[in-house]
């Protein structure tokens, strides 16, 4: 299946001289979604990569994260903005091109040593998954690898983040 076909190009999208690849139309084909998130799963698997929990960024890796933690056999973790969850939280805080923002998760969601996926539907410069990074480690956490649906290579998003596997199922 060409998945990229499923991925919408909408350009100078939020600015002028971006192309924004917008999932929302892969979301709702059927086929796409299952063709995606089992390719993902086989892609985990077929590298020995194994994870008691994924963790997905609000918001669209909670889509995609949650799916690959139910085909993986895996717990999942929503990683939120700051003040959205209600029990008490570890946070993190790191920089964007034009402020910072802040990622929490619950105190109680993982123990120290648990092993770790970090999911998202798209790397561009690797700051809100190498923030996420940061915290599952700050937490005594194993980090076993990243998944991402989109991969924008000019934007070398792997140059933030820590050296482990990182599957992305599409390049751009």
């Amino acid at each position: 299946m060409d998945l990229k076909s499923l991925i919408r190009d909408i350009p100078d999208f939020p600015k002028p001289g971006i192309v924004f690849r917008d999932i929302t139309t892969l979301l709702r084909d059927p086929e796409g979604m299952r063709y995606s998130i089992d390719l993902f799963a086989r892609k985990f698997v077929d590298a020995n990569i194994w994870a008691e929990y994924v963790i997905g960024m609000e918001s669209r890796g909670f889509i995609f994260g949650s799916l690959l933690a139910y085909k993986l056999g895996c717990g999942f973790i929503p990683a939120r903005k700051k003040g959205k969850l209600p029990a008490a939280v570890h946070s993190i805080e790191y920089a964007l091109e034009y402020g910072t923002d802040c990622l929490e998760i619950h105190q109680d969601a993982l123990l120290p040593g648990s092993r770790v996926l970090i999911v998202d539907d798209l790397i561009a410069t690797g700051g809100t998954a190498g923030a996420t990074a940061k915290l599952v480690q700050k937490i005594g956490c194993e980090l076993v690898a990243f998944g991402f649906i989109i991969e924008l290579r000019d934007l070398e998003g792997r140059k933030n983040l820590p050296d482990v596997p990182i599957i992305s199922l599409l390049e751009y």
